[in-house]
């Protein structure tokens, strides 16, 4: 099979892109390997000190690749996310990568785009971003972070907002509420990006690292961990429901679910 993922070091930065702008990026299960083993890189590298995940072409992700990871979840439940490396890219079923992410997002920035923005240490977003967190209108519930993260992240009212309608949000409301940290004329979001990556790396790398990990630990204590352990005994009653295969169906035949709550 062909590489979904490209990785290049620039100095001290490893720019690391998903290569399927055919399918909009969409993330299946060796995407999130291939990214996964590359932020297995980015640690075990003692010469890349920050890491920048953006994605090919005109759009970030439209989301995972159902066809391919449905199957994967129903059997293994939400860890099937954590990828085939040592750090999962979510940062939730396996440990996080213990160096910064940049991220740089634009065009469609949906479902597991939210939930990488909300993982990351840094978000980008090009002016032409368009976020939207699907899964309720598919059925089944967000398992890759947002429902643990948003909330805390970004106030409860903001999460509730996008996570329970699906609605679909830009770059100005997502910088309203904290998702991103700037927003850039569309093209541009890579380059920034990786600006901010240089200057990060021209820090003290050990202090850099220390600070984030000491962070991450006062904002992910155990309040995470147990929401977490309840999502992965929430969600196969749910993806086994008749909702769920409505959901599917109805992503497969581009079409409005008709849900009955069963």
């Amino acid at each position: 099979m062909s590489p979904r993922v490209t990785v290049e070091r620039d100095g001290h930065v490893l720019l690391i892109g998903v290569d399927r702008a055919a399918k909009r990026n969409a993330w299946d299960r060796q995407t999130i390997d291939e990214v996964g083993l590359a932020y297995d890189r980015l640690a075990d590298d003692p010469d890349a000190r920050v890491g920048v995940l953006y994605g090919h072409g005109d759009h970030f992700s439209a989301g995972l690749d159902l066809t391919d990871v449905w199957p994967a979840v129903q059997e293994h439940g939400p860890d099937a996310l954590a990828g085939a490396g040592k750090h999962d890219p979510f940062g939730l079923w396996k440990p996080p990568v213990p160096k910064p992410i940049v991220l740089a997002v634009q065009g469609i920035a949906f479902t597991l785009s939210i939930e990488l923005a909300l993982a990351a240490d840094i978000v980008i977003a090009a002016e032409d971003v368009r976020f939207r967190q699907l899964e309720i209108g598919r059925g089944i519930i967000p398992f890759g972070g947002a429902t643990l993260r948003a909330p805390a992240q970004l106030g409860w009212g903001n999460a509730m907002r996008f996570l329970l309608t699906g609605e679909e949000f830009g770059a100005a409301e997502a910088h309203r509420i904290g998702l991103v940290q700037e927003v850039v004329p569309a093209g541009t979001q890579l380059q920034r990006a990786a600006e901010i990556a240089r200057v990060i790396a021209a820090q003290a790398p050990l202090g850099v690292q220390g600070t984030l990990a000491n962070a991450r630990l006062a904002e992910r204590a155990d309040s995470e961990r147990a929401a977490a352990d309840h999502l992965r005994t929430l969600l196969p009653d749910i993806m086994a429901s008749e909702d769920a295969q409505e959901g599917l169906q109805s992503f497969v035949e581009r079409r409005e679910a008709r849900f009955t709550g069963r």
